[in-house]
C-alpha cells in the first residue's frame, strides 16, 4: 500500500446500540490505516431511563477501544439527537482539520475503506462540484458500459462518508431559502434529481416531523450545483436495519451484499454522467403508496 499524507480524522457517532458499534469499530480496526488515524467518538446522552444501561454499555466499551493512533472520546450528559450530534460533532473537528471521514454504529466497512476515502478526500479536494465522498454504494442498476470505477451523483450519503471543511462551512442547516423552494418548481426539480424521497423528507425537517442533519446537507450541496462521489461497488455496510436505528429509508436496500476490496481509479477529471444520474434517481423514486400518504397527510404534492 502505498503511504497517504495527511491522514484526515475518523469520526463515530453512537447513542445506544453497543453491539453495532463493535462491529463498526472492530471492522475500522482491521484497515491498515487505522493505526495511523485519529479516531474521534461522539457519545450521545440517554434520552430516556431505559436507554441509560446501554449507553453505559457503550461507554465502558469505548473506554477499551485501542487500535489507533490516537482516541479521543467525547460523552454528551444530555440527549442531543442524531442530527445535532453530527453538525455540531462534524463542525467541532473541521474547526481544527481540513477533511473528516464519518460513519454512524451501524457501519461495517472494508479494509481499504480508510485508504479509499483518504485518497478520495485528497484527490478531489480541488474540485469545487463535488462536496462529499462515500464508500456506499447503493444497489443503482448502473450503464453496462459506464468506465469507471467512481461515479458522480446530485445527493450526499450519510453511510460512511467524508467532506471538507470549505464544504460543509458552506450548509445551511436552518434552509433560509426553503419559501422560496415552495413557489419555485425549478429548483425542487434540481433537489429531486438525487432522489424523488429528498423533496418530502425536505418539507418534514423544516415542519419538524423529522430531525434529517442529511437531508439538510444534499440541499446545501444541490444548491451549489454540486455533486457526492460514490463507488461503483459498496466498501460499506449497513448493520443497523434491524429497526434499533433513529432513521430508516424506504428503499429495499442490499444491506447484506458483498463489499468489494479493491483499488479503485480516481480521475481527477471524473465527470457527470446523464444516464447514471438518470438510473440513481429511478433507484430513489418513491412508491406510490408514499406519494399517496405524503399528499393525504402532510399535503405534499407529487411533481
Amino acid at each position: 500500500m502505498s503511504p497517504v499524507p495527511d491522514i484526515a480524522p475518523v469520526v463515530v457517532f453512537c447513542y445506544n446500540r453497543p453491539w453495532h458499534l463493535q462491529q463498526t469499530i472492530q471492522a475500522l480496526q482491521q484497515n491498515p490505516l487505522a493505526r495511523r488515524s485519529r479516531l474521534i467518538v461522539f457519545s450521545d446522552g440517554a434520552r430516556k431511563d431505559t436507554d441509560e444501561l446501554a449507553v453505559r454499555e457503550v461507554r465502558a466499551y469505548l473506554a477499551t477501544v485501542g487500535g489507533f493512533k490516537e482516541v479521543e472520546i467525547v460523552l454528551s450528559e444530555v440527549n442531543r439527537g442524531l442530527a445535532t450530534s453530527v453538525i455540531e460533532g462534524v463542525s467541532q473537528v473541521l474547526d481544527q482539520y481540513e477533511r473528516v471521514i464519518v460513519l454512524e454504529d451501524d457501519m461495517v466497512c472494508t479494509t481499504d475503506f480508510l485508504e479509499y476515502m483518504n485518497e478520495a478526500l485528497l484527490t478531489y479536494r480541488s474540485r469545487p462540484d463535488i462536496f462529499s465522498v462515500t464508500g456506499y454504494a447503493p444497489p443503482v442498476q448502473l450503464p453496462k458500459d459506464y468506465p469507471h470505477d467512481l461515479y458522480l451523483a446530485p445527493r450526499a450519503s450519510s453511510w460512511g462518508w467524508g467532506t471538507w471543511r470549505d464544504r460543509w462551512q458552506q450548509a445551511d442547516w436552518q434552509v433560509r431559502d426553503f419559501e422560496s423552494l415552495l413557489t419555485n418548481k425549478q429548483l425542487r426539480q434540481r433537489l429531486t434529481a438525487g432522489g424523488e424521497d429528498l423533496w418530502p423528507m425536505l418539507v418534514k425537517q423544516q415542519r419538524g416531523v423529522i430531525s434529517s442533519w442529511a437531508v439538510r446537507w444534499t440541499w446545501s450541496q444541490t444548491r451549489q450545483g454540486a455533486y457526492g462521489l460514490y463507488p461503483v461497488r459498496s466498501k460499506i455496510r449497513n448493520i443497523g436495519t434491524d429497526g434499533s436505528g433513529t432513521n430508516f429509508t424506504f428503499a429495499t436496500e442490499a444491506y447484506g451484499s458483498e463489499l468489494e476490496e479493491k483499488k479503485l481509479a480516481m480521475p481527477a477529471d471524473l465527470p457527470p454522467d446523464v444516464r447514471v444520474i438518470e438510473a440513481f434517481g429511478r433507484y430513489y423514486r418513491l412508491p406510490f403508496r408514499l406519494r399517496i400518504k405524503n399528499w393525504l397527510k402532510y399535503g405534499i404534492r407529487p411533481f
